[in-house]
């Protein structure tokens, strides 16, 4: 059975990563695995990169983003 991590943040999360896609590539394949997800926060600024280490690796790359959605907090209506 194999394992690919699907929630990896790379140091373009800003303040929750660390690691540089690279590294992260070369531990996957290290480990033998068959791909690698990255979900940054709030960017796509390591999508490129991430991708063309992952390939080079021999892995199946993943690119995902984690999205802070705000939301409105509902008005109370006129009257109740």
């Amino acid at each position: 059975m194999s394992f690919v991590h699907l929630h990896t943040h790379t140091h373009y999360s800003f303040l929750s990563g660390l690691g540089k896609p690279g590294a992260f590539a070369k531990q996957a394949q290290a480990l033998g695995m068959p791909g690698l997800a990255i979900t940054d926060a709030g960017n796509l600024y390591g999508a490129f990169e991430f991708y063309k280490k992952a390939k080079e690796a021999g892995l199946n790359p993943i690119i995902g983003l984690e999205a802070t959605i705000p939301r409105k907090e509902k008005q109370p209506r006129q009257g109740q």
